[in-house]
């Protein structure tokens, strides 16, 4: 650098842990940060891709119950049967794609537990996925886990950020703080 050119300011590769656990400042008007914005629309295409999902289970059902791996435990072979694991496996599904809506509202408001609660069930999609992949030898495929996985690798990203933290604890005050 040049005399008449100070070099930018740059943050440290590091951070004291004390500054990373503190608050952010209280600023209840902060606006929206793009990052929480990008978490819930990823949450969103995850319960998009959950209802995909339950669609075509409930088209191929026959095709599933058809394939010799598969049994149906604890339920009558009868079709009354199938079809009462038909609607546990729908019913199931619905009320996990309704709780992710109502997670990705409580995001987009800035509630900090529902964005931890988010992160924690991508980080456990993520693991599932891996685990699957290194002990089972389960392919990720492009139609399959790949998408989910991806996904939920972005949705991460996105709501671990310092703007979706500060923007999530923005109503918390210092104690150091004035009233």
């Amino acid at each position: 650098m040049t005399a008449e050119m100070p070099a930018p300011h740059k943050r440290p590769a590091y951070e004291p842990a004390g500054r990373l656990l503190k608050p952010p400042r209280f600023d209840p008007d902060m606006k929206r940060p793009i990052s929480t914005v990008a978490g819930v629309l990823l949450i969103l295409l995850r319960v998009i891709a959950g209802v995909v999902v339950l669609v075509s289970i409930a088209t191929g059902w026959d095709a599933i119950l058809s394939d010799p791996d598969s049994v149906l435990e604890g339920f009558d072979p009868t079709p009354e049967g199938r079809q009462a694991a038909l609607w546990l496996v729908i019913g199931t599904g619905a009320t996990v794609l309704l709780i992710d809506l109502a997670l990705a509202f409580f995001v987009y408001r800035g509630v900090n537990w529902a964005r931890v609660v988010v992160m924690f069930i991508a980080v456990l999609s993520i693991s599932t996925s891996f685990t699957a992949w290194w002990a089972q030898g389960q392919e990720i495929e492009i139609q399959g886990t790949f998408l989910s996985l991806s996904i939920d690798i972005l949705l991460l990203l996105a709501l671990s950020s310092r703007s979706a933290a500060a923007y999530a604890r923005r109503n918390e005050r210092r104690p150091d703080t004035p009233a």
